[in-house]
Order: C-alpha cells, then structure tokens, then sequence
C-alpha cells in the first residue's frame, strides 16, 4: 500500500516536470517592489521590463489600486516585480481606497526584498518621497533609488536636482542610483547590477572576528566622546542577522546616535554595504555591585 509521503513526493514530481520552462517556483525568484508616488512611473517601467502591457498606465493619478505581481526576465535572470499602489496622502489623512491601496503597498514591501522607490526627476523632490522611501527603510528592505523621466530633464533642472538629493536624501547616499526613461527604456539595463549588488549587500554576514577587529580599530582610532564624566566603551559585537545586516554592540553605556551612525559609515567603507540599510543595536553591561 502506498504511504502518504511516497504520494505526495509522485505529485511533487508530476507538478515539476509539467511546468512551463519559464515557470519557477516563486520563492525562489528574488521579488521586487516598485513604490513611488502616484503616476511617478512605476506602471510604465513593469510594462517595458516585461516587454508587454501587463500594467494598467494612465495620466490620471491612483489607477492602480492593488501590487501587481509579474514574473519578468531581465538582465538574463528571472524576477518577481511588484507593481504597487502610487502613495498620494499622509497616511493619517488618507481613507477609503486610498488607505487600503497604502495598506497592500506597506504588505507588499513587507514581502519584497528590494524596493525600487522612483522618483519623478521632471517635479521637485517632496515630502511624499522622502516618507516612501522611509517607509522602506521601516520594512528593513534594501533599496535602489531610480530617477524616471531622465530624458526630459534640461540643465537648469539637473542643477536643483542635485541639490534636493544632497539636502533631501543625504540619510540613504548609500542606496545605488540609476537614471531611466520608464517610457522609452532607457537605461533600463542599469536597474539589474544595482539590484544584485543591493541584494547582496542586504543578505551578506560579516564573521564575528572580523567584525570584532574593525571595532578594536576603530574605537582605538576614534573613541566616544566623554559625556557627563563618563565615556561609554565598546566592549565587543557580532552580526546578529542578516535581511538587513543587524549588528549587536556590548558596551559599558549607551552610545551616542552620532557615534553609531559613524559605525554605519565605517561599516560600509569597509564592507561595502551598498544598497541596505544597517541596524545597530546596543546592549549595556550593567555594573555588578559588590
């Protein structure tokens, strides 16, 4: 008599050998979320990946409303996209449709693991991007920062461009850049060495001797401030995970944010941490009492 296993395992094999060759199974195929504003892009850039109209594109802003999920073959790799709802209010003043079209984009990134925020270069950088992008920051993504519509910028809008990134987006300088045309795909081959190297960089470890000789070196070289008498020291750390890079830091005190960001900063000159945000968390060695 037939177990259940020995079934299930027939079934298993059934399923694999009838799939199409473009099938894959979708957990193993990275999955990217494209997020931006309303009518920012992201429709038109799925469309022409794809090489099809698979996305709804229309001028008026908020037509699509739910993620779109395509498998899309690129730079010779095969990729789940995900193109999400356009963010169009603060998330306090939004309701109806456009809460719940919020709410599926914040899921789906919770899914992704890179996000491709687009920024419209033609319009000023506003607020609403900034809060998309920190909104993936929040979701522990790694991200890539694609400027759509690069064709139809002039040089006097170049020059206030760069400007807005330098004072709007100095607190992801880290994320990979790429200037595209969603319309026209130009520059779209681009997109996919910024998305492996955010990829690895979000899943790469750092082994616990190593990191701990970068600490010995860089305390030595750079020691936290005295405050109030007292100056915190690092006593050792390890990368507790990865999806984003978590480091844990054994100290005598609590660090400064200003001390912390400069781990950060050292951290990715040294191992290159392009593309993902990196957490740094503290624990503090409490005094024994004799």
């Amino acid at each position: 008599m037939t177990d259940v296993r020995t079934l299930r395992a027939r079934s298993a094999t059934f399923l694999k050998s009838a799939a199409a060759p473009g099938d894959f199974p979708a957990e193993e195929l990275p999955e990217i979320a494209f997020a931006g504003r309303s009518n920012v892009g992201k429709s038109s850039l799925l469309n022409k990946a794809a090489g099809e109209e698979r996305a709804v594109v229309n001028e008026i802003a908020g037509t699509t409303r739910d993620p779109v999920d395509e498998q899309v073959e690129l730079g010779g790799k095969v990729w789940t996209f995900v193109d999400t709802a356009g963010i169009r209010k603060r998330v306090h003043l939004q309701q109806g449709a456009d809460f719940y079209a919020s709410l599926r984009t914040t899921t789906a990134l919770e899914k992704a693991e890179v996000a491709v925020v687009m920024i419209d270069v033609t319009q000023v950088i506003s607020e609403q991007d900034v809060r998309i992008i920190d909104l993936v920051l929040e979701s522990g993504r790694a991200l890539v920062l694609a400027f759509n519509k690069w064709d139809q910028l002039d040089d006097d809008r170049r020059r206030y461009l760069e400007r807005e990134i330098e004072q709007d987006l100095a607190h992801v300088a880290w994320a990979p850049r790429v200037n595209i045309s969603a319309r026209t795909g130009r520059h779209l081959e681009r997109l996919v060495p910024a998305l492996e190297k955010a990829l690895d960089s979000w899943d790469r470890r750092i082994p616990t001797g190593k990191f701990n000789a970068f600490l010995a070196e860089l305390v030595a070289e750079h020691p936290h401030p005295v405050r109030g008498g007292k100056q915190p020291r690092v006593l050792f750390g390890t990368q507790a995970a990865s999806r984003p890079p978590t480091f844990v830091l054994f100290t005598t005190g609590f660090l400064d944010p200003g001390y912390r960001r400069y781990i950060q900063r050292r951290l990715r000159e040294l191992y290159d941490f392009e593309g993902t945000p990196i957490v740094i968390n503290m624990r503090v060695r409490e005094r024994r009492t004799r």
